[in-house]
């Protein structure tokens, strides 16, 4: 088992992740942001998708603010 990663490390190992990680509706890279207390993964144009308890919900159903969407 590996010891505990500190903040430093562990920051670069989810920023690895992020750059693999993209909005399964446009392609488009994901960004962390926080509205309202949430956490969630945003693309440039505001799709935004929830993370659940550290894991992010990259599921067509779950995104939120699509363009064009009447929901």
């Amino acid at each position: 088992m590996s010891a505990p990663q500190d903040s430093a490390e562990g920051s670069r190992a989810t920023d690895w992740v992020l750059e693999l990680l993209r909005c399964p509706l446009t392609g488009q890279p994901l960004h962390p942001v926080t509205v309202d207390g949430a956490e969630f993964l945003a693309t440039g144009d505001g799709i935004r998708y929830p993370v659940v308890d550290g894991v992010p919900v990259l599921l067509v159903d779950a995104a939120l603010d699509v363009p064009g969407d009447a929901s």
